[in-house]
């Protein structure tokens, strides 16, 4: 049990049969009145945001969310398959279940399985990829100002927006969480 008095950032409890995760929480103590928790918890599983006060003194059951490392394999139609590093078993998870920046994911990456008692609710792809630009257009440098941007496409079939100097065939290191290009790899 966790009382509402001990909610931090990344915590995870029970609330009503859903399982929700503190995003932002702040102790009011207004001059007049009982001191009370106001949050920001997102559904895990639906992935709502909801804004909610409590008082500190609530108490809910914690939630232990289970975060696995494993390997990708493969995908067939919509179930992406992967691979358990212990015991070599391969898990189908469907495709919504993995989310936007799956998309910068290839063959053999090692992601993050993220269940709850049992159910799989979301895979996180590593932080930071490398990846081969398979096409853009050659960038020609003239009357920019700062920060010219070109599209390219990358080994994994995803558009991303790349420096002006980047060409084919160079290997490029990409934030999954912003799907911004980082650095040359």
């Amino acid at each position: 049990m966790i009382s509402a008095g001990d909610f931090r950032n990344g915590v995870t409890f029970e609330e009503d049969g859903q399982v929700l995760q503190v995003v932002e929480f702040q102790h009011v103590k207004p001059g007049k009145g009982a001191a009370f928790v106001r949050t920001k918890t997102k559904n895990v599983i639906t992935g709502a945001v909801v804004e909610k006060s409590y008082n500190p003194t609530a108490k809910f059951p914690t939630a232990y969310i289970e975060r696995k490392d494993m390997e990708y394999s493969y995908a067939d139609g919509d179930l992406y398959y992967f691979m358990d590093q212990e015991t070599y078993d391969m898990i189908p998870i469907n495709k919504s279940e993995v989310g936007d920046n799956f998309k910068f994911v290839k063959e053999n990456m090692i992601c993050k399985i993220l269940s709850y008692k049992g159910k799989v609710f979301g895979v996180e792809p590593p932080t930071f990829v490398e990846l081969t630009v398979s096409h853009t257009e050659p960038g020609f440098a003239g009357n920019t100002a700062t920060n010219a941007t070109k599209p390219a496409t990358l080994e994994t079939g995803c558009e991303i927006r790349v420096p002006l100097f980047i060409n084919e065939g160079e290997v490029i290191r990409i934030d999954t969480r912003t799907g911004e290009y980082m650095e040359r790899a």
